[in-house]
Order: C-alpha cells, then sequence, then structure tokens
C-alpha cells in the first residue's frame, strides 16, 4: 500500500468513525464550508464540473451563472459524503418516511406482477439513501461496486452499504479478472428482486455511446443487457436532495424493442435511458455529482 492510500485510507477511516459523532447542524456546517474552499480554489474538479454543468443548462462555462451552479453542485456532492459517514448512525425509518418519490408505482407495480426490476440510475443525489427507501419498503436491493485502491477501502465501501442492507457484487475479483456479477445479477432478477446501477458513466470499450444533452456520450448496456436476457423491467429513476430530505424521481419502463439485432436493441434503450437521465438532472442540475469526464469530446485522443 503506498503513501497515499495509506491516507485516503485513514482519511475515509475517520469520516465514519467522528462524523457521525458531531451535532448535524455542525457536521453540515462543516462540510458545507469544505465545498466552499473547494469551489473558492477551483481545481481540476471545480473546472470539469463546471464545464459539465455548462452542457446541461446550454450556457457557456465562464458564465456566473454556471460557476454559482458550481458551488452549489459542490455543496450538493459534500453533503453526500456527509450523509454517507452519517447513514450507519441515522434513523433509517427517517429516511424512508422523507422520501418524496415521484411515479413509485412504476417501480412497485413490476415487484407486485412477480418481475424483476433493473433500476438504473445517475449519480445524483445521495443514491444510498434513496436505496435505503428502497429496502425500508421491503425490497432489499443487489447492486455492484468498483474496486477501490486500497483493498481496505473498498471493503469498508462494502460493509457500509452491506450495514444499509444492500448485496454488493464487486465488479472485478481481486487482482483483476471478471468477477462474474452479471449472472449474479441476472439471477436475483429472476427471482424477482431489485437490482440498482449506476448507468451515466462507462468509458470502457464496451459502453454504448448516446446522445446527451446534445454530445455524444458513453453509457453502461449492463441495464439494457439485464432487461433483454432476463425478461426483467429497466426503470430509470433520478435520486434528488428536496430541502433537507430526499427526492426520487421515476420514469416508466424502457421496453425492449419487438424488432433489430440485440445489439440495436441495447443501443435503443439505451438511448432512452439517457434521455430520462437528462429529464431528471435538467430538473435540478446542482444535485448532479459528476467531478469527472463524460463526454467523449472531451476525453483525452489516447
Amino acid at each position: 500500500m503506498t503513501l497515499t492510500d495509506r491516507i485516503v485510507a485513514a482519511a475515509y477511516s475517520v469520516g465514519w468513525s467522528l462524523v457521525k459523532l458531531l451535532p448535524e447542524p455542525l457536521a453540515a456546517g462543516l462540510f458545507r464550508a469544505i465545498a466552499d474552499v473547494m469551489w473558492r480554489r477551483r481545481g481540476k474538479s471545480v473546472l470539469r464540473l463546471e464545464s459539465n454543468l455548462a452542457r446541461v443548462t446550454g450556457r457557456d462555462k465562464t458564465d456566473p451563472y454556471v460557476r454559482e451552479l458550481a458551488r452549489a453542485g459542490l455543496r450538493s456532492y459534500f453533503r453526500y459524503w456527509l450523509e454517507v459517514f452519517r447513514l450507519p448512525a441515522m434513523d433509517h425509518r427517517r429516511i424512508t418516511e422523507s422520501t418524496h418519490v415521484t411515479d413509485e408505482h412504476h417501480i412497485f407495480d413490476v415487484l407486485a406482477a412477480g418481475r424483476g426490476i433493473v433500476i438504473a440510475i445517475p449519480h445524483t443525489g445521495n443514491w444510498d439513501a434513496a436505496g435505503t427507501w428502497m429496502i425500508g419498503r421491503g425490497h432489499p436491493l443487489t447492486t455492484v461496486a468498483e474496486r477501490l485502491k486500497p483493498e481496505s477501502l473498498f471493503e469498508r465501501f462494502l460493509a457500509f452499504r452491506e450495514g444499509l442492507g444492500m448485496e454488493v457484487l464487486p465488479l472485478t475479483a481481486q487482482g483483476g479478472g471478471t468477477a462474474h456479477a452479471f449472472g449474479t445479477l441476472a439471477k436475483r432478477l429472476r427471482q424477482g428482486k431489485v437490482v440498482a446501477l449506476p448507468a451515466e458513466r462507462d468509458l470502457t470499450a464496451t459502453g454504448v455511446e448516446v446522445d446527451f444533452f446534445g454530445a455524444r456520450a458513453r453509457m453502461v448496456a449492463g441495464p439494457a443487457l439485464l432487461a433483454i436476457q432476463t425478461g426483467a423491467a429497466l426503470v430509470p429513476a433520478v435520486p434528488l436532495f428536496v430541502g433537507k430530505e430526499w427526492g426520487l424521481q421515476v420514469f416508466e419502463e424502457i421496453s425492449v424493442p419487438a424488432e433489430g439485432t440485440r445489439q440495436e436493441k441495447v443501443a435503443a434503450m439505451t438511448q432512452r435511458m439517457a434521455h430520462a437521465f437528462e429529464k431528471g438532472i435538467a430538473e435540478r442540475p446542482e444535485d448532479w455529482h459528476m467531478l469527472q469526464r463524460l463526454w467523449l469530446d472531451d476525453l483525452d485522443p489516447r
């Protein structure tokens, strides 16, 4: 483990150990102040967030509105991390009762019919709180996690999400190689269960190109593939913050096209997923925590 890895692991350990012990107003003020300091320093992540939000709003990235929106975005992002560190000690019934869900019938009608459901989400609001709401409504879910470095940090994240009641599958096995997560996800869906997958960013060769806010991006193919293979419903949903509470905007099921090759069906379904994400993100762009490159023309040609 490198020195940087040790520092990162220690920082997260302190967060999970100490932040939940602070009074909530004090912790919220501290994280808000950290967000504002980061915003004023205008590092690479902040500049990338401004560029991404400029695409979403259709404005120039030098527009003062975009600059202020990025400040709100960083505050939202640090609120997410504050809640991650506090979630294990929070009253999960409070989250379930304080989550405002739009069109939840798109989820529960599917489950009542005995079908599995793939809930595809972007990195907005607090997706861990959204998962806690789903579990609180009596439907444990399965998700995946990217393997982090150092390994101790990855294990801590697994323990955190499993402690909320989620089944978490690593995308890759330790040391590299496929962890066969897809097969387990398919099994859960055939059992009529819930699978939740972050889906708006995939820079691998298996990603599906889509139009997203007027430019080309690459999104995850897994949600559409799982729906096609298992007969599960593919339902996009966008977690958001609603004041001091939480929200979830649920969209109607994306049906499998009747015609076309498997690849064409995946492409069409993923594009419809991208359009749903556009609608949710456009309503509250400050809650979209995308501090990395996303659009293809922003990437290094290599």
